[in-house]
């Protein structure tokens, strides 16, 4: 596990407001991947942002400490100023090997989450990991690991409760919202047609909410979101022309500065002055903090849900002990399989090395001897060679092996 390492910056040890200013816009994200894994010989990395978490995922024989890290951050070139970065820097938990991989596990089976048993959080880690894998980013020793994940994962959800009465940022969410009372024919603007809002929109549609209006900047992807709702859709600009005013605004996307200003607030509202309710779950906020000091608002975002999020641990607590001997008997099975891979693709080397051995001694080493030959010698050569050249491949192979089995069974 030497080469596995990650940078992490989570709601653990940065406050939720904070962390959105690490969250890297996704049109720029393969470049800037791209960039930082060629600059640091990286040989491989992904990326993952979830509504609490910010993580670098490596496969690298570097050394990552916070010199590194500061280097790292700073060439990604996200716009961090100097008293932001030193936050960071001290709040950045770096793990390596072993730890590494406990640490992705426990992620990826919802044990760091703010929300303990949320499944979600396995859905972004593989689809964080398939888009940089899409890009080139990625290889196959991050691939063993994932596939690690993936199994993980699935058995703590399938053997432990620890997912019972499923829980998500979402459903806490709504859980805020239906204390409001709202009537079912409420005005819902949902700015963004993302995963996290179409999981929202169930819940509203399911409890009979209908009157609904999406936007986002690619339009058709805001049109399918609104057909499922009955709804109508506009892109993203037509905010500032939005004149059918609302009730609710359920807003979460990827943009790095906010939606929501108060100048577009003010136009959404259409004149009128009673106290309206936005749910903002993108990380950074879509909401500017002036909207919320100008206008009255019942305000519901990710960091507003961690007391719910406390008792949701609470309720859990006794799977937990479950869910890391999970973690661990995956760590120990995972281990000696990582190095036999290493063996196999080290002595991948072995039948091309072997076979240009074969080649520059019949036509450079021993050439001449070869031509004085006649027809049946060759042959018989030939077919000495071949027995040879079979029989240099596999005995490495098989002593490579042997030599593994006994390491392991020590």
């Amino acid at each position: 596990m030497k080469y596995l390492k990650i940078i992490a910056f989570t709601h653990k040890q940065i406050e939720l407001r904070e962390l959105g200013k690490l969250v890297i816009c996704q049109e720029n994200l393969t470049v800037k991947l791209q960039q930082v894994k060629a600059e640091f010989n990286i040989p491989e990395i992904f990326y993952l942002s979830t509504c609490n978490r910010v993580e670098f995922v490596m496969a690298t024989s570097q050394t990552i400490d916070k010199d590194f890290t500061r280097q790292f951050i700073d060439s990604l070139e996200i716009g961090i100023c100097t008293g932001h970065m030193e936050t960071f820097l001290s709040g950045a938990c770096i793990y390596q090997e072993q730890e590494a991989l406990n640490h992705l596990l426990r992620t990826s089976c919802s044990l760091e989450s703010l929300i303990v048993g949320e499944k979600e959080i396995l859905a972004q880690v593989r689809k964080a990991y398939e888009s940089c894998k899409e890009a080139g980013l990625t290889g196959d020793y991050l691939r063993m690991v994932m596939a690690r994940v993936v199994k993980t994962a699935k058995e703590v959800y399938t053997d432990t409760l620890i997912s019972r009465k499923p829980i998500s940022v979402v459903s806490l969410a709504y859980r805020k919202l239906k204390d409001l009372k709202l009537c079912n024919n409420a005005r819902v603007v949902i700015i963004g047609a993302g995963e996290t809002n179409r999981n929202i929109s169930k819940y509203l549609q399911k409890h009979k909410f209908s009157n609904f209006f999406v936007f986002n900047r690619t339009l058709s992807k805001a049109q399918e979101l609104a057909a499922d709702l009955n709804g109508e859709a506009f892109g993203l600009e037509e905010l500032k022309n939005f004149n059918h005013g609302f009730d609710v605004i359920i807003t979460c996307t990827s943009a790095v500065s906010p939606i929501i200003t108060p100048e577009i607030y003010k136009i959404l509202l259409n004149g009128e002055t009673n106290k309206k309710t936005i749910v903002d779950l993108a990380i950074p906020n879509d909401t500017a903090p002036e909207v919320l000091e100008q206008f009255p608002v019942n305000f519901i975002e990710v960091h507003s849900l961690n007391e719910l999020a406390k008792n949701n641990l609470q309720e859990r607590y006794q799977e937990l002990v479950h869910a890391e001997r999970i973690i661990e008997n995956n760590i120990d099975e995972f281990l000696p399989m990582l190095k036999q891979r290493q063996i196999e693709l080290a002595m991948r080397q072995v039948p091309e090395k072997i076979k240009e051995i074969r080649k520059k001694a019949l036509t450079s080493v021993f050439a001449d001897e070869v031509e004085t030959l006649d027809v049946q010698s060759r042959e018989v050569l030939e077919k000495i060679m071949d027995y040879m050249e079979k029989k240099y491949i596999s005995v490495p192979m098989v002593m490579a092996k042997e030599i593994f089995v006994k390491n392991c069974s020590n």
